[in-house]
């Protein structure tokens, strides 16, 4: 169908057909189960026009990409500020967040990358669920599980169970995105579709969130190791 594209598409019971652009620049359809494949090709060939718009805007946002060197001065993000990295001799652990610098122990640089996901990760869990206990309250929702791992295209997902899972990228943004990270996860225990019920949900709890989407959008690729 796109030759030069990767498309994967889901089925499910859902009514309308959805496209989105994920994180890597890869297509991702999902379209109800009762539309057949060749009906699902000829919608998305009416919107081919839009689908290659919308990779051409990936493109030129994702030209932010970081490439860090592990190298004193190199900067890393946590929770929407840089700090700068400091290589030392010796401490009690591999990696610190101390007086405004992470500090990584010289022996452990060459596994710097796992360090700081497993920094995100233990870091990140409980800012994420104190965030997620103050909004469910407010939304009148009790969701499952809460985890932080490594989600391919996604910055979170909630599961058919109602488990709300986030990537450890997520912390490297601001408090005011992973609000609305909660939020967004939160209103699909009410909305499962990305429909205008489930947005109005989200502009209940925060009007100016579009302004959250745009960030990400911008910004997304440079949240990277």
């Amino acid at each position: 169908m796109f030759q030069d594209i990767e498309l994967t598409i889901k089925k499910s019971k859902r009514k309308t057909l959805s496209i989105y652009i994920e994180r890597n620049g890869s297509v991702s359809v999902l379209a109800p189960e009762s539309k057949g494949d060749d009906e699902i090709e000829q919608i998305l060939k009416g919107k081919e026009y839009q689908i290659y718009k919308h990779l051409a805007e990936w493109e030129a946002l994702n030209t932010v990409k970081v490439e860090r060197e592990v190298v004193n001065g190199q900067s890393y993000l946590y929770l929407g500020r840089n700090y700068r990295l400091e290589i030392v001799d010796d401490q009690h652990k591999p990696l610190l967040l101390k007086n405004g610098y992470f500090l990584l122990r010289k022996h452990d640089k060459s596994q710097a990358i796992s360090l700081f996901i497993e920094f995100y990760k233990e870091k990140g869990l409980p800012k994420i669920v104190e965030r997620v206990q103050r909004f469910k309250t407010k939304m009148g929702v009790e969701p499952g599980q809460i985890r932080i791992m490594e989600l391919q295209n996604r910055w979170a997902s909630c599961s058919a169970k109602g488990n709300l899972n986030f990537h450890w990228k997520c912390f490297m943004a601001s408090l005011d995105v992973l609000d609305y990270l909660v939020v967004h996860e939160l209103a699909h225990l009410i909305h499962k579709n990305h429909t205008q019920a489930f947005w109005n949900e989200v502009d209940k709890i925060l009007p100016d969130y579009q302004k959250q989407v745009e960030w990400l959008k911008v910004n997304g690729a440079a949240l990277d190791l």
